[in-house]
């Protein structure tokens, strides 16, 4: 796949998201207004469920820099920081983004934003103070690449949308038992369904972003910012500092964890069971296909 294909497969990706997001929440909806036997609640759903969908296109940015308890990075503070993402994102083309720091001692960083315009990239204190500059200028160029990709579009939706599920399910199930409805007509039975449907939605959430976010798109920006720095070593030996430090960063969410260039979760998260549901591929993996990029 080609940056041109994985730009468009991308694009594709989030609308299949924001319209799956949309049918289960009037699916949801529909199931409780039956129960209920009030038609404001299927209209109230769908209404919700359109109005988080715009909202998240514009503002999952926003949430995702409050997740993780960013701040703006000034030039003066973080200088090489704000000059290494100043020559790359002339030399890739891009618009400059806006840079934020996290004040954690684990090395990581991540990109968010709807488009190029809109793009935000973020580091911890950690990476910042641990790395050498062809180190950091291999992360950064590794998070231009999600943002040339349209990667972070994706991405970032997904975090809103699977929060705002988990919130909806936990909210009609909650109605459910405390509410009156249909209830006496047919018993406890759709109690029990909307308890199932609330369990399993919560996986469900997990499992849209892990169809969101491939790992060959790790893979894609891995070589991509090799190209773009054109030593692919920098970023090869960043993610071996990063893989090293073990120790995962102070508030580590499933919620962003996808957006990282490491696992924030440190390396206990590197068992099988890990591997089976994680969205980044082992860093060994990584970091030989990069030294395989001339």
């Amino acid at each position: 796949m080609n940056l041109y294909d994985a730009r468009s497969a991308n694009i594709r990706r989030t609308w299949l998201l924001m319209l799956g997001f949309l049918m289960l929440v009037i699916a949801v909806g529909f199931g409780a207004s039956w129960y209920f036997d009030s038609q404001g609640i299927l209209y109230a759903a769908v209404f919700f469920a359109l109005l988080t969908n715009v909202w998240s296109y514009y503002y999952s940015d926003r949430v995702v820099l409050s997740m993780t308890n960013a701040h703006p990075a000034t030039r003066e503070q973080y200088f090489d920081f704000y000059t290494v993402t100043e020559n790359l994102t002339i030399t890739a083309g891009l618009p400059m983004p806006k840079l934020y720091v996290i004040d954690d001692p684990a090395p990581n960083a991540f990109a968010t934003g709807r488009d190029e315009k809109h793009a935000v990239v973020c580091a911890t204190t950690g990476l910042l103070s641990m790395m050498t500059r062809p180190e950091l200028e291999g992360v950064i160029a590794h998070e231009l690449s999600h943002v040339k990709n349209r990667d972070i579009l994706v991405m970032t939706i997904a975090v809103v949308l699977t929060g705002f599920l988990a919130i909806l399910a936990d909210f009609f199930l909650r109605m459910s038992f405390y509410g009156g409805g249909n209830r006496e007509r047919e018993g406890n039975q759709l109690t029990l369904i909307l308890a199932i449907v609330g369990m399993i939605l919560a996986p469900l959430a997990a499992q849209l972003i892990q169809l969101a976010i491939s790992r060959k798109r790790e893979f894609l920006a891995d070589a991509s910012g090799a190209l773009l720095t054109r030593y692919p070593e920098g970023l090869a030996s960043a993610l071996e500092k990063i893989s090293a430090y073990g120790r995962p960063m102070r508030h580590a969410s499933h919620a962003t964890a996808h957006l990282f260039i490491g696992n924030p979760f440190g390396t206990k998260a590197g068992d099988w069971v890990g591997r089976i549901f994680s969205t980044h591929p082992p860093v060994e993996d990584r970091v030989k296909a990069l030294l395989s990029v001339r």
